[in-house]
């Protein structure tokens, strides 16, 4: 018998906390008619516990670990829609395993960002002066997002459904 093909995903999704990642994704998922995979729940699931609770009780270390781990997994795994954690990027061998994937960077504005992620608490990165960090955030981001992407979408002015239709159109993919 010959091995399976490998599977690769369909559409990678990266981009800051508050850019629509998780909810274009699962539209996506469901217009590809295939299976949605998060990264993040993949950390929780793996460590047992929320991201936040990583981040305090082991550090953002352990967590970029976890992170680049399920990441790996992912890619390997996962021929659905794949959404990626803001920080994903920030690890070499993360951004190397994304050459040549269909990876998508969702671009979104500051202010839309921040209204968006507001206080939110289980973002740990964002706790404190959430207007500052993202701004911080994505200065040390941007040309990464930018690095792995076959195409940028602006999510500005666009509803859930605009932004896919726009994901779909960089992509180049058909519905199912």
């Amino acid at each position: 018998m010959s091995a399976a093909p490998a599977s690769r995903p369909a559409a990678v999704l990266v981009g800051p906390p508050g850019s629509g990642k998780s909810t274009v994704g699962a539209l996506l998922a469901e217009r590809l008619g295939r299976a949605l995979r998060d990264t993040d729940a993949d950390v929780e699931r793996a460590a047992g516990k929320p991201i936040a609770e990583i981040f305090v009780e082991d550090g953002e270390q352990c967590f970029r670990a976890w992170e680049a781990a399920a990441v790996r997994a992912a890619v390997a795994e996962h021929d659905g829609v794949l959404s990626l954690g803001g920080g994903a990027v920030m690890d070499p061998a993360t951004r190397a395993l994304l050459a040549g994937l269909p990876v998508v960077f969702l671009d979104v504005a500051h202010g839309e960002a921040v209204r968006r992620v507001g206080l939110d608490t289980a973002r740990p990165l964002l706790a404190i002066n959430p207007r500052q960090q993202w701004r911080l955030l994505m200065e040390q981001r941007r040309p990464l997002y930018t690095e792995v992407a076959r195409a940028e979408v602006q999510t500005a002015g666009l509803t859930p459904d605009e932004v896919v239709q726009a994901v779909l159109d960089a992509l180049e993919l058909t519905t199912a």
